[in-house]
């Protein structure tokens, strides 16, 4: 199995070896709780569905298109309760919190799989595919990916040095470009912090902002060497501010986390702002960053009161986030 990516789409590679019967198998239930979830039959090389679940995030929802290569001569939705028990078989779509669907190519010896992701619509996901993957040439978008990559970590060249502190260094500053995500459409709609679908923004949405962990050196990282992407995150903050009340804390996939203390946001705003990176309604963050920095949430009633944050109230934070690590695997 080989796996290559765009922006919001992948593309997967299935080779076989000399089987007489060569599956894929999709299970909505892996990993996270599902609150919700279907998997639809569109036609015998097309399925798309959604998945709904709730694990660090509340209400985490990812839309999916899928098309393969090769026509499936076979295949199985099915619904099942808790103990994996089948409760239901299906013809044409499946829906419940354990769906599961299997697809059979009989003798291929390769199979390509497209994935088109979207948080918005069933038919945003497959707007998303058809614009990114066009076709199955799986070296092409590999060529594709590679560039990209080397496009953004072309953006600081050293030397001098071994080569072990050389991949220390790029690995390091490859890790700094996981995260935030692109959570857009290509046509730039957006699920926002009210759990509903924007359209009309020009610039790119984002998710995942662990600020507590990212305001002191990668934020500041990447004002220096991505200032479109700055630009697009502090939008993004102020979007956030609309549709939420509160700059982010600890967001993912639109849901406010709140698993930590503080409100970080404004320091990455601040700084943006002083080195001249403003391309965004600087009068509607300042008043963003005013709403979070006089609000109650996170501790910031009793630091406000005390001009410290009591242990107690530490040991709360990080046992919830203790409590959610547990859940979900992550690590703290």
């Amino acid at each position: 199995m080989e796996l290559t990516v765009t922006k919001r789409a992948g593309l997967q590679k299935y080779v076989y070896s000399g089987e007489t019967q060569n599956n894929v198998i999709l299970d909505l239930q892996h990993r996270d709780e599902v609150l919700d979830s279907y998997v639809e039959y569109v036609n015998n090389t097309r399925i798309r569905g959604m998945r709904r679940s709730k694990a660090w995030a509340k209400n985490q929802i990812v839309y999916f298109d899928i098309q393969f290569s090769v026509p499936f001569t076979k295949y199985g939705l099915c619904e099942m309760d808790s103990a994996g028990n089948i409760l239901k078989t299906a013809k044409n779509n499946a829906s419940g919190k354990h769906v599961k669907a299997w697809f059979s190519f009989g003798g291929a010896k390769e199979v390509m799989v497209k994935i088109g992701l979207s948080a918005t619509t069933v038919e945003a996901a497959n707007s998303n595919l058809n614009a990114e993957i066009k076709s199955f040439d799986f070296d092409a978008i590999h060529q594709k990916a590679i560039a990209e990559w080397n496009k953004e970590l072309g953006k600081i060249e050293v030397s001098g040095g071994t080569k072990d502190q050389m991949r220390t260094f790029y690995t390091a500053l490859y890790h700094c470009m996981i995260n935030p995500n692109l959570y857009s459409d290509v046509d730039n709609a957006f699920l926002g912090r009210d759990m509903k679908v924007h359209y009309g923004q020009t610039s790119d949405y984002y998710t995942v902002f662990s600020l507590w962990d990212t305001f002191r050196a990668e934020h500041p990282l990447l004002s220096i060497i991505d200032t479109k992407r700055t630009n697009d995150f502090i939008n993004t903050f102020i979007l956030q501010y609309k549709y939420g009340g509160l700059l982010p804390v600890w967001e993912l996939s639109s849901n406010e986390t709140n698993c930590m203390i503080g409100y970080h946001a404004v320091s990455v705003i601040f700084d943006a702002y002083m080195k001249g990176i403003r391309k965004y309604d600087a009068a509607l963050a300042l008043k963003a960053m005013k709403a979070s920095a006089s609000s109650n949430e996170n501790g910031l009633d009793v630091f406000k009161k005390y001009a410290v944050l009591p242990l107690i109230k530490m040991q709360k934070v990080y046992q919830k986030r203790l409590n959610i690590a547990m859940m979900t695997g992550v690590s703290l």
